[in-house]
């Protein structure tokens, strides 16, 4: 019974191994060959490469939770569009209303995002 989880407790052994080797490795080596930073605004902390000069709890643009909309739209439709394709001789006729359906009702979100203004950046 034991014999049956040899590979998979094998290649956790041999990957917490590398990893533990890695971590030290690169904490031995970085001391010697890192230079140290030439002022204060290299260690400052930053989220997006500028500082932030809002308060942290301002309300977001509604084009950003248009965009992520969109990116759910066409994500979905390709995820199920491949499967879908691949089968339709198996499934027929059935098939094939279902899916122009579900693509009827992708269609509605991308002209609400259409209309909406979310594929225009400014």
């Amino acid at each position: 019974m034991v014999s049956n989880y040899l590979p998979a407790l094998l290649f956790l052994g041999v990957a917490s191994g590398l990893a533990a080797l890695l971590l030290v490795l690169g904490s031995s080596f970085g001391r010697y060959f890192s230079r140290a930073p030439e002022d204060a605004e290299k260690l400052s902390q930053y989220e997006c490469g500028f500082e932030a000069f809002e308060d942290t709890r301002m309300k977001f643009d509604v084009r950003y939770y248009l965009v992520a909309i969109l990116f759910i739209v066409f994500d979905l439709e390709i995820a199920f569009l491949f499967p879908w394709a691949v089968s339709l001789d198996t499934i027929g006729g059935f098939g094939l209303i279902s899916m122009g359906i579900f693509l009827a009702i992708l269609i509605v979100g991308f002209i609400y995002e259409w209309k909406k203004g979310a594929l225009e950046w400014d």
